[in-house]
């Protein structure tokens, strides 16, 4: 978004990507089936009254993290916002992190009866295994996220065996590391080289040997939106990473 000059930010940054640290992960909307909820916008226009687990609710969009950013803005173009779930009777958990013990917990008592957040990893099959349904991120609400920036993904069947069929929703995937456009070409191109001599000892969310070549393929676990630095492109392609 600040690269394009969407969402909260008025014109465009001149950003660059050095590298994205591989990451899996997209943002999920699960319900508990016995709810009878289909759609987001069923939420907001018949205003039911959930048990909602999310992370860490701030005070205004702007002044929380990416997480609570992106779920605020998914609800907007739903038509409805996390303020008016609580003037509707919901009931909101604020979860530290997407694997905090007491969602888990919550998932597994019947206490929480929908699931706003990322780190599907953590908490997506054991939803699943309890009755809950993910709904679909398409439609108007898709397209206002695209506008913003987001990419689409799916909630495919491969890795979430108890799918009748895939789900599009968002994708959250990637840790990027971002500079400023004017950092001098020969710093960017040794901030590479300092990840490649110690690669060994950066720990990866994908539980694999981190791979240069990876950091700059822009797949599914480490996509990137940002151009990447001239000195970055210049070292993974002098070092045969990138064709």
């Amino acid at each position: 978004m600040a690269y394009r000059g969407t969402g909260p930010f008025p014109k465009r940054l001149p950003l660059r990507t050095v590298a994205v640290f591989p990451s899996y992960d997209i943002m999920g909307f699960a319900v508990h089936a016995s709810t009878g909820i289909t759609s987001l916008s069923q939420i907001g226009k018949d205003r039911i009254p959930l048990r909602i687990s999310t992370g860490v609710i701030p005070k205004s969009p702007l002044t929380g993290n990416a997480t609570m950013f992106t779920v605020s803005a998914v609800l907007a173009a739903a038509g409805f916002s996390l303020g008016e779930l609580r003037r509707w009777g919901a009931k909101l958990h604020s979860a530290p992190r997407p694997s905090d013990p007491s969602r888990r917990k919550g998932i597994e008592t019947g206490t929480i009866n929908a699931i706003f957040d990322e780190g599907i990893k953590s908490w997506g099959h054991t939803a699943l295994d309890r009755g809950f349904r993910f709904l679909p991120i398409d439609g108007i609400v898709l397209k206002h996220m695209k506008a913003l920036g987001y990419r689409s993904a799916m909630m495919t069947k491969t890795r979430f065996n108890s799918f009748a069929e895939d789900v599009p929703t968002l994708d959250f995937s990637g840790w990027p590391m971002i500079v400023h456009a004017d950092m001098p070409n020969k710093v960017a191109y040794a901030l590479c080289e300092a990840i490649e001599k110690r690669r060994d000892l950066i720990p990866t969310d994908n539980y694999k040997e981190l791979r240069v070549a990876q950091l700059c393929a822009n797949d599914e676990e480490a996509p990137y939106d940002v151009p990447v630095h001239a000195g970055a492109r210049r070292f993974y392609r002098e070092h045969g990473y990138l064709k």
